[in-house]
């Protein structure tokens, strides 16, 4: 991606280190507040902070940074998990890639989530950006294995398998009833992952379709001499 290397030449200085640190730590601070302020009703600290397209227009804009930083639990003892969990896939990202690249692929998961939402009107948290994390991390660390409900180990390319049917799933479910806007809504969520890995997954398939191709001609090839004596 020469682009991105064009960027950070110019840009690089300004990354984010251990972004995902300070997104984890929003996370807990956001539950923490919710226990404090609405004392425990997450649907309210939601409807403050979560990106409501019409509340945008009316004045609102705070929502269109707040969203990233809507945990997926509020639940006190989960939330240190998931917490932890965020920063962990975001070092071992940032680790792989460098903190620019990290930062250009959350910055572009977060305008993708802004037109997703703008697309369809609804309102929507930062859980696909967290999805495309967490698809990025299953992409660049296949074999890492989790411990499913602490005792199960599965390794992450199986999780991240099971993420990509299920998207598969929703866009075939929403072009059947001619829900074009949500099917593309989640497209737009999960461009930054198109963007960085799609060029990956078309050479992939290039190369999956050339070896069965090679083998075709090659059994084609030694099929006349498979019977032959001599």
């Amino acid at each position: 991606m020469k682009w991105l290397s064009r960027l950070e030449l110019k840009y690089g200085r300004y990354a984010i280190s251990n972004l995902t640190m300070y997104i984890a730590g929003l996370n807990l601070a956001v539950v923490f507040l919710t226990y404090i302020m609405f004392g425990g009703d997450a649907g309210k600290t939601v409807s403050a902070l979560a990106l409501v397209p019409s509340m945008v227009l009316r004045g609102q804009v705070w929502r269109l940074i707040t969203f990233i930083f809507l945990p997926d639990t509020y639940s006190l003892i989960w939330i240190i998990f998931t917490a932890y969990l965020t920063y962990m896939i975001g070092a071992s990202i940032e680790n792989y890639w460098g903190r620019f690249k990290l930062n250009i692929y959350f910055l572009t998961g977060i305008i993708g989530s802004i037109i997703a939402a703008f697309i369809t009107g609804l309102g929507t948290t930062g859980y696909y950006l967290n999805l495309s994390m967490f698809l990025a991390f299953a992409t660049l660390f296949p074999e890492h294995e989790f411990l499913l409900f602490f005792v199960l180990p599965v390794k992450v390319k199986w999780l991240g398998l099971l993420n990509g049917v299920y998207i598969l799933w929703q866009l075939s479910t929403y072009i059947r009833y001619g829900a074009w806007y949500m099917a593309a809504a989640i497209v737009a969520s999960l461009i930054n992952y198109f963007i960085f890995f799609g060029d990956d997954f078309i050479k992939w398939i290039k190369l999956k379709r050339q070896v069965a191709k090679n083998r075709k001609r090659f059994f084609e090839q030694v099929g006349p001499y498979r019977n032959r004596r001599y």
